[in-house]
């Protein structure tokens, strides 16, 4: 049986379909801007519900070059039923667990220890429920204080144009979520995060969406420009390998995404798509 999307689902799913080119295309951009040929390997993915029933797949989407140690900008469209116990913890899934998922996953792990990793997301569910979540988060081995800077005013300004309160209430939730509780360090120098976004106004809450993947776009390449030719040293790398097992660590024990992508059934390379290529630890 086919599912059938309504405008809401197609429109949310065309628009992550679309950002995942944009972000590829510049992507590659840079890795031309330093002599490689380095491009995205595509690889699509089919996933079957719990009754053997089609219930939608996805896309990975993985370059491995000179500027981008190893980067996946993933898409997915999966529909089906939560398990019961699962479903008991998605919102408006209690009464009803047929859902509807779609969105967009990237993570890039960088060559220079001094170009910040990075994690983005944006996606749309419908349970009983519609809404929209995701974020973008800075991840620097090595930390510096005008790359945060101007990652959070990118997205200060992107939050102050759709609510006032945006911007304090994401941020907090940013820094709230990527805190590795076992070894009481957070995940990076933050960005947003934000869930169940779901106004009266859709159209507003869509937007909003939009304007989180352009605001990563037009940003993150820019970071990524001013640091990949500065020189750096053995040290940096030994750096830079320990604070991916800080990042890896978070992504297997704490990361909802990686959860919900093994609830249901989502292919298992594209959900650990977020591991680094190379990580260490003492």
């Amino acid at each position: 049986m086919t599912y059938t999307l309504d405008d809401q689902q197609t429109r949310a799913q065309d628009w992550f379909r679309s950002l995942r080119d944009a972000i590829c295309a510049e992507f590659e951009a840079i890795e031309r801007e330093n002599g490689s040929d380095a491009a995205f390997e595509r690889k699509s993915w089919d996933r079957e519900d719990h009754a053997g029933a089609p219930g939608g797949g996805g896309v990975m989407s993985v370059m491995k070059g000179q500027v981008f140690e190893k980067v996946g900008v993933n898409i997915s469209t999966v529909h089906g039923e939560f398990a019961p116990d699962f479903a008991k913890s998605i919102n408006g899934a209690e009464e009803d667990p047929r859902f509807f998922a779609t969105g967009i996953s990237l993570v890039a792990h960088m060559a220079n220890p001094h170009v910040p990793a990075v994690h983005m997301n944006t996606r749309f569910l419908v349970t009983t429920k519609r809404w929209f979540g995701g974020g973008a988060d800075l991840n620097p081995a090595i930390p510096r204080d005008e790359d945060t800077a101007d990652f959070h005013a990118a997205f200060k300004a992107a939050c102050d144009k759709h609510g006032p309160d945006y911007w304090e209430r994401f941020s907090k939730w940013c820094e709230e979520y990527f805190h590795i509780k076992h070894r009481n360090v957070n995940r990076g120098v933050g960005g947003i995060f934000y869930d169940h976004l779901a106004t009266v106004d859709w159209e507003a809450d869509f937007a909003f969406t939009q304007d989180v993947g352009r605001t990563f776009l037009a940003t993150y390449p820019m970071l990524v420009r001013r640091r990949m030719a500065e020189p750096w040293t053995e040290a940096d790398r030994d750096r830079q390998l320990r604070y991916r097992g800080l990042y890896a660590e978070f992504n297997l024990v704490y990361d909802r995404g990686t959860l919900f992508g093994l609830k249901t059934g989502g292919n298992i390379d594209a959900i650990l798509m977020s591991l680094p290529p190379l990580a260490k630890w003492d």
